[in-house]
């Protein structure tokens, strides 16, 4: 039999160093160049040297690429999609040991000269030897190099299911790696006549609190979503504040009310999602002046479990109402006690109804040449897109203002759960029997991943309603961001995120646990995928 390049732990080990060494920050040379070297060096194995035609690397956008590796069985159909990211977040926060944030192995070491730089936590996992520290060890290259060690010994043992890995960019962003992944999924089902049978993430797993120590899959995604809002008052010299009103007043008052706001919390099978919190709340001026902030704008991060986008924007409006009430009658108050006459009250309007507005003023002509000037500038990203198109709109509609026009900003991640399929709660099943056996490792079972992830962009369900909101309220809808929600909804297979343990992602002292990641959970998914093939008849 052909050895094994990845097949002992300390040879998955080397493999995961060499990924992580390959810088892949997101939006850098590094991130568009990943994919080309992970396909060089899959084509090394027989496996691809005989199909070369099963590895291929497709275009994302702004440069990047997403890579698919196909291990294909003759004559079977059923199929499990092994799902990775390779971008990586920033590195700022190593300070002076930045060069070695790529460098697992140097890393670690160093850090026994720094442990007082360290929380407690972290000490006691550097000192215990268990651990390897370094951005990307944890989220995601281990999971990426996972399923490269078990597509090899599929192709060397000749199990009998395909396995199709996809590895992608952007996933820390706007996840537009995965976006643009989808069409290629539904053009390789069709090809190849396959049945997807599993959409297998290998996204980390985290703590649920101090001290736990049991090890969690997740049979769902969490989702995310962003109600945005542009604050657009009337401008005035500060020598006569209430000749107008400006923006920031007006934020304030819905800005407390999103802040936390409990009716915008989910619970679901016995799990919460995080409270909603500001992400930004800005001026639009470019410049300082003495006149007052008329044009300000906020974008609120709220999270999904079952809600759909037209709930939220829904929900949203009905705070939103709620805040410029609170705000017209506080303003009011001021200029009768000051002997004013108010400028107008302040109403709200989704995006959608702007842009109608707008289009019936002027022609969809010039809306549509608005929005072109706006995404001309490519100093903006996604969010400020949104944000200065439905700016640049309500200047040429101020008899609109003041107003909140309420939108969504990017990215969505639609909530995705699995919990009640047979073939999840049987790989369950199988994980937590093995798990105990094999390792006395506690397998338990997460509802939804709340670290947001890829999965969102499979298993689509949906009347077409929830969508479409989101649609009609993003400004920049069709031209620099989109959703392939149709071709989601095609892709009708269950979801499960089973992967390494580690702690602290996005943060100096992310580290991945070396027995959970390098002999425990290979052994299990392995397992796990050989429990689908040879039962494949007997699972719907």
């Amino acid at each position: 039999m052909e050895q094994l390049r990845w097949g002992t732990p300390d040879k998955l080990r080397g493999l995961l160093c060499e990924l992580v060494s390959w810088h892949s920050m997101t939006l850098t040379e590094g991130e568009r160049e990943f994919p080309g070297k992970v396909q060089e060096m899959l084509r090394d194995l027989q496996y691809f040297r005989d199909n070369p035609n099963n590895l291929g690397l497709n275009e994302a956008d702004l440069g990047r690429r997403f890579l698919t590796a196909l291990y294909k069985q003759k004559d079977v159909k059923d199929t499990i999609v092994l799902i990775s990211h390779f971008d990586t977040v920033n590195t700022e926060e190593y300070g002076d040991l930045q060069p070695f944030a790529y460098q697992p192995e140097e890393l670690t070491k160093l850090l026994f000269d720094r442990i007082d730089e360290l929380h407690s936590d972290a000490q006691v996992d550097l000192l215990s030897g268990q651990y390897l520290f370094g951005r990307g060890t944890m989220d995601m290259k281990m999971g990426l190099a996972m399923h490269m060690g078990l597509l090899e010994k599929a192709s060397v043992e000749k199990w009998p299911i395909n396995l199709l890995l996809l590895t992608v960019p952007d996933e820390e962003v706007n996840s537009s790696g995965m976006r643009a992944a989808i069409p290629k999924l539904l053009e390789l089902k069709e090809e190849h006549c396959f049945h997807y049978k599993l959409f297998l993430n290998g996204e980390p797993v985290f703590t649920q609190e101090p001290g736990d120590r049991s090890y969690y899959i997740y049979s769902g995604s969490i989702g995310k979503i962003m109600p945005s809002a542009l604050f657009y008052g009337k401008e005035t010299h500060v020598g006569e504040p209430l000749s107008g009103i400006s923006a920031p007043y007006i934020a304030s008052f819905l800005t407390q009310r999103m802040e936390w706001n409990l009716s915008l919390q989910e619970n679901v099978m016995g799990e919460s999602t995080p409270l909603p919190v500001t992400l930004q709340q800005k001026d639009l001026r470019l410049e300082y002046s003495v006149q007052t902030p008329y044009r300000s704008a906020a974008l609120y991060n709220v999270f999904l479990m079952k809600r759909k986008a037209e709930e939220i924007m829904e929900k949203f409006e009905i705070i939103a109402q709620e805040a410029a009430m609170a705000c017209n009658q506080s303003y009011q108050g001021v200029c009768l006690k000051q002997s004013v006459k108010p400028v107008g009250e302040v109403r709200v309007l989704r995006f959608e109804d702007l842009q109608s507005h707008a289009i019936q003023k002027f022609g969809r002509e010039l809306v549509e040449k608005v929005k072109a000037e706006v995404q001309a500038n490519f100093n903006w990203d996604d969010r400020e897109k949104s944000l200065r198109i439905a700016d640049s709109l309500m200047i040429e509609c101020q008899e609109l203002a003041p107003a909140i026009v309420l939108m969504f900003a990017p990215p969505y991640y639609p909530a995705v759960n699995s919990s009640d399929d047979l073939l999840v709660n049987n790989c369950f099943k199988y994980l937590k029997e093995k798990g105990l056996e094999k390792f006395a490792l506690p397998v338990k079972q997460v509802h939804f991943f709340n670290g947001i992830s890829d999965l969102s962009y499979v298993n689509y369900q949906d009347d077409g309603k929830g969508w479409t909101a989101f649609k009609v309220n993003s400004p920049v809808w069709g031209s620099s961001y989109t959703i392939p929600f149709d071709e989601m909804a095609q892709l009708q297979a269950p979801v499960l995120n089973v992967g390494p343990f580690g702690k602290d992602a996005h943060r100096r002292t992310e580290r991945l646990h070396m027995k959970n990641a390098f002999e425990e959970v290979p052994a299990l998914v392995e397992g796990m995928i050989k429990m689908i093939s040879s039962s494949r008849n007997k699972i719907p």
